[in-house]
């Protein structure tokens, strides 16, 4: 259980690092001004985000015979590594000025950026390979906050200081290291090693 909270905290962390949300998160304060609102936000969309994506998962995982599964999470891994590699961009339609107010701006916003993104169906992934989905949830949640978070506070001035490139090949390695990891645990179930 440990393992999924761990790895799913540490890879979305580092998925996250120049990602939309966090530009989204710089926005927000910079913007609002009002932290603790936006921090909120930031974990109510998260937390309903990936627990969506952490029940599709788990779902897929009793849905798929397990050497399906494990192939499809080696080629996922290893897909998210590829992607983390391409720079996002916030979104000019993103929807901050609907009129809800602090905290729901940023959950609208936080939860419509993370649809289809790589966290997400890193989430999936995740809950689909480890059978502690509420670990793979917390973990994901909790890699979410610690990247975005900082970048409250931090602003665009630091962010420009990040060693954004060195970060996104570490989480693409990241993400590799554990396809690879998945293909061979493929490979050893079908008996083919």
């Amino acid at each position: 259980m440990m393992e999924a909270l761990i790895l799913s905290t540490l890879a979305v962390t580092l998925a996250e690092i120049g990602d939309k949300t966090q530009l989204l998160a710089f926005m927000l304060a910079t913007r609002f001004r009002r932290p603790v609102p936006i921090m909120l936000g930031i974990l109510a969309a998260t937390l309903a985000n990936h627990g969506l994506a952490g029940l599709l998962g788990s779902l897929l995982a009793q849905w798929i015979s397990p050497l399906a599964l494990r192939i499809g999470v080696a080629v996922s891994f290893l897909g998210m590594a590829a992607w983390i590699l391409i720079p996002d961009e916030l979104d000019e339609d993103t929807p901050t000025r609907a009129g809800l107010g602090v905290f729901g701006a940023t959950f609208v916003s936080f939860f419509l950026a993370e649809m289809g993104d790589k966290t997400q169906f890193a989430t999936i992934t995740l809950a689909a390979h480890y059978e502690s989905t509420l670990m793979v949830i917390a973990g994901t949640t909790l890699g979410m906050l610690i990247a975005d978070v900082p970048a409250i506070f931090i602003g665009q001035k630091m962010g420009q200081k990040l060693p954004l490139a060195l970060v996104q090949r570490c989480a693409a390695l990241l993400f590799a290291l554990l396809g690879l990891a998945a293909a061979w645990d493929a490979a050893r179930l079908a008996g083919w090693l």
